[in-house]
């Protein structure tokens, strides 16, 4: 028998009883509640290790929406609470939904009973394991915040991601800034064997060149003036999990010399050191720059580019995953609701549909900050288009109202590039975009 606490929480007696009677032979101890307005109370006081929670109940017959609502306050109260959804009406989009805000698993009803016992257990064991004493830095596992997505090119990638994943194979990630690069790092990480090991991040573009060696690296005491004591680098705090380089086609050609030798040995020697230390690190990197173009330009090592490329994906532009927008925005929506404890609950019809028309040059990052703004500053329940657009450039906002996407693209392109004197990195830095994306949408523009 397995040392666990269950609760399970149905309005249905019948479903209650027959998988207390299923459970309760396995688990130490196996709860049931019919009424889901007891679950802040439960969950405050119960310290249970699985929470086994019904989908619909009494106010909704199909839709799971009351099976969303609790997940959320579950997760408010114990972020690290672990819930598996059941539901008679449930069907693949409904459970990748599920399981994208937080449900660890997903049963339909009527169950097979192995399978409901396999994923309690395996529910029961991640519980044991996230609570469990834990020693490396940033070794807790959590869910990348802005992975929400409902587009087939976003589930495209995350598959693609999910299965690298579990191989120790390099990865570099494309993408314009604030596409999410980030996220997908992480969830490489978490998805992989070293998912209890450290996940360091670097931002190789806020590092300047004096000091790349001793902030990757390490240095010894005395190794040079501020030296004042031995420090190890980031590759040595990442040691046993993945190191995640940021912009990395930011470095310069010497930077990019010393990477590619501690990438190629596996060893690192900290600044002022002789003694080099043997390295066990996976490694992600990635840029918002063509480095194949940079490679052609001899501004970025081509031997470098092999080692960091093992695998290659791309992140979408928020302007090319539409279908994204709105579960994007109502993700955010929640988070700063209960962020600012506002009474900001929803997006009215009209701020749905300029959303969607919007060409968010900088992508979920803008859009989250967006709709931070707008929570804070709304002064009803809901969200309206004045909410998030009255401080956008006039033709900005022409451009979502009118729903010339192509026009005012072109038009805004035209005018950067007049402004910048045809300056096509100046361009594309003010437009959000890079210099590929920019290319491409001067030829379709005929520019």
């Amino acid at each position: 028998m397995q040392t666990a606490k269950i609760l399970i929480i149905d309005d249905d007696v019948d479903v209650l009883s027959a998988a207390k009677l299923l459970l309760k032979r396995h688990f130490s101890q196996v709860d049931i509640e019919q009424n889901p307005l007891k679950i802040p109370f439960l969950i405050t006081n119960g310290s249970y290790d699985v929470v086994l929670l019904d989908m619909n109940f009494t106010r909704d017959v199909s839709s799971g929406k009351e099976g969303f609502d609790w997940l959320d306050c579950i997760l408010d109260i114990d972020p690290r609470a672990v819930v598996v959804l059941f539901t008679a009406y449930g069907d693949v989009e409904m459970a990748v939904r599920a399981m994208k805000v937080g449900a660890m698993d997903f049963v339909l009803k009527p169950w097979l009973n192995d399978k409901l016992l396999a994923i309690m257990q395996a529910a029961a064991n991640r519980r044991a394991s996230s609570t469990a004493p834990i020693f490396a830095q940033n070794a807790i596992i959590k869910t990348p915040p802005s992975l929400v997505y409902a587009s087939p090119t976003m589930l495209t990638l995350i598959n693609t991601a999910e299965r690298v994943a579990i191989t120790d194979a390099t990865v570099l990630i494309l993408g314009e800034n604030g596409t999410g690069k980030s996220e997908i790092a992480q969830l490489i990480h978490q998805k992989s064997s070293r998912a209890m090991q450290p996940f360091i991040s670097v931002d190789l573009g806020a590092i300047s060149e004096t000091l790349f060696e001793s902030e990757l690296f390490g240095h010894t005491k005395g190794a040079f003036t501020d030296a004042k004591e031995d420090r190890i680098g980031r590759f040595e705090e990442a040691q046993g999990g993945t190191i995640f380089l940021d912009e990395i086609g930011n470095l310069s050609l010497t930077a990019q010399a010393k990477l590619l030798s501690v990438i190629q040995n596996r060893v690192v020697t900290r600044v002022g050191s002789s003694k080099p230390r043997a390295l066990n690190v996976r490694i992600v990197c990635a840029t918002n720059q063509n480095l194949n173009l940079m490679v052609a330009e001899r501004t970025f090592r081509q031997d470098l580019m092999y080692r960091i490329n093992t695998i290659e994906l791309s992140v979408p532009p928020l302007r090319e995953r539409t279908e994204d927008i709105i579960p994007l925005a109502e993700h955010f929506l929640k988070q700063f609701r209960h962020q600012y404890k506002r009474s900001v609950t929803t997006l009215s019809t009209a701020l749905v549909k300029q959303l969607q028309c919007y060409n968010w040059p900088g992508n979920v990052r803008e859009l989250r900050s967006s709709v931070e703004r707008a929570v804070i500053l709304a002064q009803e329940n809901t969200l309206q288009p004045e909410d998030f657009f009255k401080n956008i450039h006039t033709e900005t906002l022409q451009f979502v109202e009118s729903f010339q996407i192509e026009d005012m693209e072109k038009k805004l392109i035209l005018k950067a590039m007049k402004k910048y004197n045809g300056n096509i990195t100046e361009v594309a830095r003010e437009l959000g975009l890079s210099r590929q994306a920019l290319y491409r949408r001067m030829d379709k523009y005929m520019i």
